[in-house]
């Protein structure tokens, strides 16, 4: 009779949680569907639609680019948000409120840690799988007019594990459905207000630093200089502050997930 293979304790155990959750969504391919369409929709509708009405848009230094290349790595970016959030939050919430899923979790020899770093990896898993689609999309339909663009996914990657990172940090903290509201109280007006659709200088001045101080602006940002090929130090700015939101995010939810499962 064959021993079943030992998993030393801390390696690969929030790997198990992942593949958990990939079997559990094998079932449920129309929701994952519907997340990669929904930007894909907005980018042909603003894109084409609105942009046959808008032309061209500045960027700085003198260059114009079509409205469409504008937004469509605004629309992977918000892509890569969406997909974080709502793993790390909405479903995370069920699980720890509902299902009781953690609870079982930590009957194995999974720690809070593993639980934290598993349900992040699952939204990296979900959010490059949409990033990647989009942006095969966006290029075939010409709206990525820089070979820089190919470091536009992992640039995706990093702004879904930024997102997915603090959103479930702000989980640990909803005490019932209703505090949701809040959470769309947040990304709605960010996802409309990040330099999304218009650029920074279309705002009043006294509304840029405020543009400037979301997290989604940076990932927008970053998104956007890669896939129009405006490599400069400036990005490093957005690497750092989407680092630091991300760490934040982590440590925060492994020890409020210690806090709340072992209490």
């Amino acid at each position: 009779m064959r021993r079943p293979p030992v998993i030393p304790v801390g390696a690969g155990l929030a790997r198990m949680l992942v593949e958990r959750n990939l079997i559990s969504f094998r079932r449920q391919w129309v929701t994952f569907l519907t997340g990669f369409l929904e930007p894909v929709f907005y980018l042909f509708s603003l894109g084409i639609g609105l942009g046959a009405l808008v032309g061209t848009v500045s960027v700085g230094g003198g260059r114009q680019v079509p409205y469409a290349a504008f937004v469509a790595p605004a629309m992977l970016a918000a892509s890569a948000m969406n997909a974080g959030v709502m793993d790390s939050t909405y479903n995370v919430f069920f699980k720890l409120k509902y299902a009781k899923l953690y609870d079982s979790v930590l009957a194995t020899r999974m720690g809070p840690r593993d639980i934290a770093v598993g349900e992040v990896s699952w939204s990296l898993l979900r959010g490059g799988t949409y990033s990647l689609a989009f942006l095969v999309v966006a290029w075939v339909a010409g709206f990525v007019p820089s070979a820089w663009g190919l470091l536009a996914l992992p640039a995706a990657i990093f702004v879904a594990w930024a997102f997915s990172a603090i959103g479930m940090f702000a989980t640990t903290f909803m005490r019932s459905w209703l505090d949701f509201d809040y959470l769309s109280l947040v990304i709605t007006p960010m996802f409309l207000l990040s330099a999304t659709f218009f650029p920074l200088t279309a705002y009043p001045s006294w509304v840029q630093p405020l543009v400037e101080a979301t997290p989604l602006y940076h990932g927008v940002a970053l998104c956007r200089a890669l896939t129009l090929g405006e490599l400069s130090l400036d990005l490093l700015w957005h690497v750092a502050y989407l680092a630091v939101l991300g760490a934040i995010g982590v440590i925060g939810s492994a020890r409020r997930f210690a806090g709340l499962l072992l209490r």
